[in-house]
């Protein structure tokens, strides 16, 4: 079986740095902030709460999606240079296979395919107890980056 080694993801952005990316955006208002930075995954957590609830008081699954596609992105565009090139969200789906009611859940996203043109990433959604409740796939489209887009 041969295996590919996947492109690391770039550690010497500082966390802090990353969650000011997420001023004035619907990670700001979700309560998502990025955790836990290494060459070979990203984690960020979200609160479990009224921002975040459906109207039975357990997590929403579009908010899961938003955790998902929000780590995913931020994982994506740790691997390409980013002076260059922007990774774009091309396609999310998600299987969620446990409620949460409350505390936070913490999205990992990890690396499936990283390509010069696009990228799959793998996000797992577990609660406080480490327990599997969303498990996402999120694939990327890698684009020249237009002036105005800054990441």
């Amino acid at each position: 079986m041969l295996i590919k080694k996947i492109k690391k993801l770039d550690t010497h952005i500082s966390l802090e740095d990353m969650n000011k990316r997420n001023k004035d955006t619907l990670a700001e208002t979700l309560g998502i902030e990025y955790t836990e930075l290494t060459e070979d995954y990203l984690i960020a957590k979200m609160p479990v709460d009224k921002r975040t609830f459906q109207p039975v008081k357990l997590l929403n699954g579009g908010a899961s999606l938003a955790l998902a596609e929000t780590v995913g992105s931020m994982a994506a565009n740790l691997v390409i240079d980013r002076e260059k090139y922007i990774a774009l969200g091309m396609d999310i789906n998600a299987n969620h296979v446990r409620s949460a009611k409350s505390g936070f859940v913490y999205g990992k996203a990890l690396p499936i395919h990283v390509g010069t043109q696009s990228q799959v990433w793998q996000i797992e959604i577990s609660d406080d107890e480490n327990q599997l409740v969303c498990l996402a796939r999120l694939t990327m489209s890698i684009i020249n980056r237009p002036p105005e887009m800054v990441l």
